[in-house]
């Protein structure tokens, strides 16, 4: 019988965690020699203790430790003496992209809201000095097929078959890491996986015959073994896949390729959605590139007219 684990551990070896994948204190210095301060570090930890408290999965925690720690040290005062003044000063020298900074802001305001609501201070001052920033406009990036085949055979076998499972089943980096035997289901119709996704939520993902054939030679166990709680980090992941993509491809580049081709393929978005483990399709379209043949076929059906003769792509992308 096959036993699902739910609670699996979901651990990154960034800053904040220990090599047994435990949370350190938030006392630490950064690249450039700065400490963050006792106060920060209490309130850090004291909110991290909230979040996990709450359910929060570890790498949501470990990401508003980076978030805060970033913010600490680069501030003179502690969390509850900053004013809205000095928070809007901090942010308004960051370099950051538009989701990135939308993130931050968000991140921001349920840290001093939770200071409100504990008595640690009298106001949510990220609420009060930070704007509302808008979502930027769905940005896919598929990554072109002359690329991946370029790094499938600069690859080992381990990275051969990270990439392929970002290319052919739109897994993410944390999801590829976590990946176990016990993961592994046959029905009538083929294999499929387990897939622990984001927030601990789970998700069935259908395989080809060749990735399942390959995910079953591996054996029994963690399909990615290391050294933190049995399995590589997600971070490791990205890093391994990195070492044979050229800049600035990443892993995650892999994943919107897969979106476009599924969406290509059967015109479905919740489809698609489902295979991602999206909560919403409105993500979903962020992964989803809709090429120029697609758009100008739809005019001229529109039209009443002949569509026009299309470029032959490999996979739904063309070489490049």
């Amino acid at each position: 019988m096959r036993v699902v684990r739910l609670h699996r551990r979901r651990v990154d070896d960034d800053a904040g965690m220990s090599g047994r994948g435990r949370p350190t204190s938030s006392t630490t210095s950064s690249k450039s020699g700065q400490v963050i301060s006792e106060n920060w570090a209490k309130a850090i930890d004291d909110y991290l203790l909230k979040l996990r408290a709450s359910g929060q999965p570890a790498t949501t925690a470990n990401t508003r430790r980076q978030q805060l720690q970033h913010l600490a040290r680069r501030v003179a005062v502690g969390p509850w003496e900053l004013t809205p003044h000095e928070l809007l000063e901090y942010a308004g020298a960051q370099d950051w992209a538009q989701e990135t900074r939308r993130g931050r802001y968000s991140a921001f305001r349920e840290f001093w809201k939770w200071g409100k609501a504990t008595k640690r201070c009298r106001q949510n001052i990220a609420k009060r000095a930070l704007p509302r920033v808008k979502a930027s406009p769905p940005a896919p990036r598929p990554m072109p097929d002359a690329v991946y085949q370029s790094a499938l055979r600069r690859a080992d076998d381990r990275t051969t078959l990270i990439l392929r499972l970002a290319h052919d089943a739109g897994l993410r980096r944390g999801e590829i890491s976590l990946i176990h035997s016990d993961d592994l289901s046959q029905d009538f119709v083929g294999w499929s996986l387990l897939v622990h996704g984001k927030g601990n939520k789970l998700r069935t993902v259908p395989l080809t015959p060749r990735l399942a054939l390959d995910l079953r030679a591996l054996g029994t166990g963690w399909a990615f073994p290391g050294d933190i709680d049995g399995h590589l980090s997600a971070r490791r992941v990205g890093e391994l896949a990195v070492d044979v993509l050229p800049s600035p491809w990443t892993l995650h580049a892999l994943r919107h390729s897969f979106a476009t081709r599924a969406h290509e393929i059967e015109g479905d978005t919740l489809t698609v959605q489902r295979l991602l483990g999206h909560a919403s399709p409105a993500t979903t379209q962020r992964y989803v590139l809709l090429g120029d043949e697609r758009l100008r076929g739809t005019v001229y059906r529109a039209a009443g007219v002949n569509g026009p003769l299309t470029v032959n792509r490999r996979n739904g992308l063309e070489a490049v």
